[in-house]
């Protein structure tokens, strides 16, 4: 790799780096499992640099990062006990609505990771059921299924809670 394609890498690399690993922390449930998802994701995605450059890094990357994260699940066929304390290196956020931010990602991390997936993808990343389903490698159906279960549950865990109330 050139000296400026290496620019440019370390550039895109400084400025999105925060926001990769926070959508990894979502899919993951744990700061060094979201770090190591991302450094993973993005040791496949060097390689395509110089191809992927010109289009949109960011979302292949991302694609990388789920079918990566989606790859991990099938390796490990079971569940992982994930802590759903606080993390010592995120800081508060001082505006309102903390509490059901707090109530909501332990409410998440309850979930199983299909479904916590996909909650991510449709509902933080915003992406359509299509895109959902190729990025995970189902079908349309498994997506509104788990959306539907995974959302339901967030009701059960989460009762009195404005936010759910949209999705009905």
């Amino acid at each position: 790799m050139e000296d400026d394609e290496r620019a440019l890498l370390a550039d895109f690399v400084a400025s999105r780096a925060p926001v990769l690993i926070r959508v990894a922390y979502l899919l993951t449930g744990d700061r060094s499992s979201a770090e190591d998802l991302f450094q993973s994701a993005l040791a496949k995605t060097i390689p395509r640099w110089r191809s992927i450059r010109h289009s949109d890094p960011e979302g292949y990357l991302r694609a990388v990062m789920y079918r990566e994260q989606v790859s991990w699940w099938r390796r490990l066929r079971r569940r992982r006990e994930v802590s759903i304390g606080t993390d010592a290196s995120v800081v508060a956020d001082p505006s309102t609505g903390t509490d059901l931010r707090l109530a909501l990602q332990a409410a998440l991390w309850q979930l199983p990771p299909a479904q916590r997936a996909v909650v991510v993808l449709r509902y933080y990343e915003d992406l359509p059921e299509a895109e959902v389903a190729e990025l995970l490698g189902c079908s349309v159906g498994t997506v509104r299924s788990r959306t539907h279960r995974a959302v339901t549950r967030l009701r059960q865990l989460l009762p009195n809670t404005e936010l759910l109330e949209l999705q009905r």
